[in-house]
């Protein structure tokens, strides 16, 4: 893969080679050695979850606990239990007194990720306790300190949150000491086809052809390298003698796109513009389809969509 850098944090290899990227890696291992919270910001799939195992990696904490959960995937009512612990009878089921995150991360790192999905109400509880300030188990009766380093990442604009009334000014100016922003894979393009070939190497290592690798960096990648990672997947599947070419990646990614002259800018929202449609056209209009081929969420499609004004609200515009 030439001069690419490959880094594991924490079980999660990296590869970096763009200029941005090694930016934002430099960014990570400076502010690794202070004690200030770190809000990761970036699209879905774009590598936020790499940044904030980096940070850990590169602090004094290293040796100690890391611990992550991710705020979108449990209900609002499990949310408490899992980061602050209960005691046994504190709720139905509850059969046994269990740990919460902050004390499983405790002298460590707790990396929340999706911070914006947290519910009002938690939003609350979870400021009191980055104050400083000891808590109390579900049902419990015996105050809990820690002592967590706190880092956490969003696809979301926590900025415009905050001026809806969705997320608490408090905490996101706690949340929000250091803020590392990672940028989109289209921003990177030099990043694309190490990561394609870092990719292949888990597949057995096959090639990527000259006209794979001019198609796969000509691509927008809405979905960033959850996306790439699938591309290059389904490629594999489809791939004879051990070679990669353009006509076995994905629809949408081996799709023409006419090339930018030498000195012309490239049109990425139109690129990606017209990946989404090439998508939704391959999979008939199915959302959920169109949004799994692009790597992406539905949420993710949904959003992408509005934006280009492509399907009304409704999103009556294609079959769904």
């Amino acid at each position: 893969m030439g001069n690419t850098q490959l880094q594991v944090y924490i079980g999660m290899p990296a590869v970096v080679v763009s200029r941005a990227m090694c930016q934002v890696m430099e960014s990570a291992q400076r502010v690794a050695g202070t004690p200030f919270a770190v809000l990761i910001t970036g699209e879905t799939g774009s590598g936020k979850e790499i940044v904030a195992r980096a940070i850990h990696h590169y602090s004094l904490r290293c040796s100690k606990p890391w611990v992550d959960v991710n705020c979108a995937a449990l209900p609002d009512q499990l949310m408490e239990s899992e980061l602050f612990g209960h005691e046994k009878g504190a709720f139905t089921g509850a059969d046994a007194v269990k740990a919460g995150l902050f004390e499983m991360a405790h002298t460590g790192t707790l990396f929340l990720d999706e911070i914006g999905e947290l519910a009002p109400k938690m939003q609350v509880k979870l400021l009191r306790v980055l104050d400083g300030l000891p808590y109390y188990r579900l049902g419990g009766q015996r105050k809990v300190t820690v002592d967590v380093r706190i880092v956490t990442a969003t696809n979301r604009d926590l900025e415009q949150a905050v001026k809806t009334g969705l997320f608490r000014s408090d905490l996101y100016h706690r949340l929000n000491q250091y803020q590392i922003r990672i940028p989109p894979l289209s921003q990177r393009m030099e990043d694309i086809v190490p990561l394609a070939e870092y990719f292949l190497q888990q597949h057995g290592g096959a090639a990527l052809s000259a006209e794979a690798k001019e198609a796969l960096c000509r691509r927008a990648w809405p979905g960033n390298i959850r996306e790439l990672r699938n591309a290059i997947t389904h490629a594999v599947v489809n791939a004879r003698h051990g070679e990669i070419h353009a006509r076995d990646l994905p629809g949408a990614a081996a799709a023409a796109v006419p090339a930018p002259a030498p000195d012309a800018p490239l049109r990425l929202e139109g690129i990606e513009r017209d990946t989404i449609l090439q998508a939704l056209e391959s999979t008939g209009g199915h959302h959920q389809k169109a949004a799994d081929l692009l790597g992406i969420s539905r949420r993710t499609l949904t959003r992408k969509l509005r934006l280009y004004r492509m399907a009304p609200p409704t999103e009556s515009a294609y079959v769904v």
